[in-house]
């Protein structure tokens, strides 16, 4: 076990995009550094997010258009403005409303005035900062750049001589593109100054960044054409076989998440070198990972590409030990949870459990009616994430107002007959378990129903839009997290 994961501490699960503030979604500006704040004063270590990455039209932060760049939405032009690159006064002058800004040309007017006015320095940096993420970042930039070129089409679309990586088409297009590729580096560069910067005045304030990885990425990804033969595709570089879960507690007819499998052969032949890389960027960025779908390395659901539902698929089995194995040879032991929710075998519990890897307890799933109920409080031990739900789950205000009387009667009478709330009383159950590490969504720190919730698996309208806003954080409510996590020794 992590020594970081070895102590009882409390964690809000908030993406970036939900902080407060003007534009399309929160950023890494100043609400970012009030909620570290905000964190500090009610004694929580952790602030869990979903994945940074760059996201494709709808939104999602599990199908991102790479493994490691961040995503430039995140970008705080505040922090531009106030670098001495970017004349913001002006911009706002020709655009009545802020929050209507084109923030990818404000960042490209930050390029350059940081061309004109940065301190060498800076530039130097910037020049350190394309060569020590050159693994990825080159192909990324390319890549970003033939999908403008090319209408954002997926890859497998453009011209063949692109789509193949003819190396001629693309020593060219590294030519003709250069100052666009160099527009798009320096977003990276910003995107990660800001992050390392937002996080180390976390670590001052003890408050340690939750990560998450997705097992899997979009095929449309910088990673899938620059790395072909990292993945299952045939020589036309299509998908034979996507991944997803069959039917489970979310959905009858399983979850078609359309990703490429990996080629496991070539992973383990080149040492897991591509997965190695992948962690080295993550862990960068933050103190704790989670790797979602964690069952995924043990045996994933293999579905022909042909098919529209994830029903007619099978189980393949993955090389999780030997790829841990790896990461740890090369990593150490690192803070490692893993998302072990859904169909879980024993197989995948000796795997979590030979690398002592926390797993995660969900209390919306807990109260069932069986005392063995792995989700109980009382069946837990120490080496585990206990959350009231996570980004897929409805609020828990919502989840308890779709209860029968007799399921809500079942809660009370587990939980000691409380004479507060339902969704206070399983707040509290989560503080007060044994687990080490208790997570709580901010929509239940709110008390928000479920026209609040972050996501709803199986859908694609109106998911990863939620937002909050200091006026739903009551005196009271802050002031009682803070007892809470106090209470059940959980401050730092």
């Amino acid at each position: 076990m992590s020594d970081i994961l070895n102590k009882r501490r409390a964690g809000i699960l908030l993406h970036i995009t939900s902080l407060p503030g003007p534009g399309e979604n929160g950023d890494l500006g100043q609400e970012a550094y009030n909620f570290v704040n905000f964190l500090h004063s009610a004694g929580i270590t952790v602030w869990q997010t979903l994945p940074l990455g760059m996201t494709h039209a709808d939104r999602s932060p599990y199908q991102c258009l790479s493994a490691h760049a961040g995503s430039p939405a995140l970008i705080s032009v505040d922090w531009l403005a106030g670098k001495g690159w970017l004349n913001l006064s002006e911009q706002t002058e020709q655009v009545q409303d802020a929050a209507k800004l084109d923030k990818s040309s404000l960042i490209a007017k930050a390029f350059v005035g940081f061309q004109e006015r940065a301190e060498q320095q800076e530039k130097d940096n910037f020049r350190d900062f394309c060569h020590a993420k050159s693994f990825w970042l080159d192909d990324f930039a390319l890549f970003l750049a033939l999908r403008n070129e090319f209408n954002q089409q997926c890859w497998n679309q453009w011209p063949k001589n692109y789509k193949t990586r003819d190396a001629k088409a693309i020593k060219d297009a590294r030519l003709s593109l250069r100052a666009e590729i160099d527009g798009i580096k320096f977003e990276q560069y910003v995107f990660f100054e800001q992050w390392l910067a937002l996080k180390a005045y976390a670590a001052e304030r003890g408050v340690l960044m939750f990560g998450d990885i997705p097992i899997f990425v979009s095929y449309d990804s910088a990673d899938v054409w620059a790395n072909r033969e990292v993945f299952k595709l045939d020589v036309n570089g299509e998908m034979s076989v996507v991944a997803g879960v069959p039917p489970d507690y979310f959905s009858a007819t399983g979850q078609r998440w359309g990703n490429p499998h990996y080629d496991w052969k070539y992973l383990r032949d080149t040492r897991f070198q591509w997965w190695v890389e992948r962690m080295q960027t993550q862990l960068e960025l933050f103190d704790i990972l989670r790797i979602d779908h964690f069952r995924g390395l043990e045996a994933a659901w293999e579905i022909p590409a042909c098919e529209d539902t994830a029903i007619k698929g099978e189980w393949v089995k993955a090389p999780g030990r030997a790829l841990l194995k790896a990461i740890k040879g090369e990593h150490g032991s690192i803070p490692l949870v893993a998302e072990d929710l859904g169909i879980i075998t024993p197989e995948v519990e000796e795997l979590r459990d030979e690398f002592d890897l926390p797993g995660m307890k969900i209390l919306q799933f807990a109260f069932g009616g069986d005392s063995d109920n792995p989700y109980l409080p009382d069946n837990y031990d120490r080496n585990c994430v206990v959350y009231t739900g996570t980004h897929d789950n409805d609020t828990t205000v919502g989840w308890t107002q779709t209860l029968s009387d007799g399921e809500k009667e079942y809660i009370y009478d587990y939980l000691g007959r409380p004479s507060i709330s339902l969704h206070c009383a399983i707040i509290q159950a989560a503080l007060g378990s044994v687990a080490n590490l208790a997570v709580l969504p901010m929509q239940d720190v709110l008390e928000l129903g479920s026209e609040h919730r972050m996501n709803t698996p199986g859908t694609t309208e109106g998911n990863w839009r939620w937002r909050f806003n200091w006026d739903q954080l009551s005196s009271e409510r802050a002031a009682r997290l803070a007892h809470l996590v106090d209470l059940f020794n959980r401050h730092h």
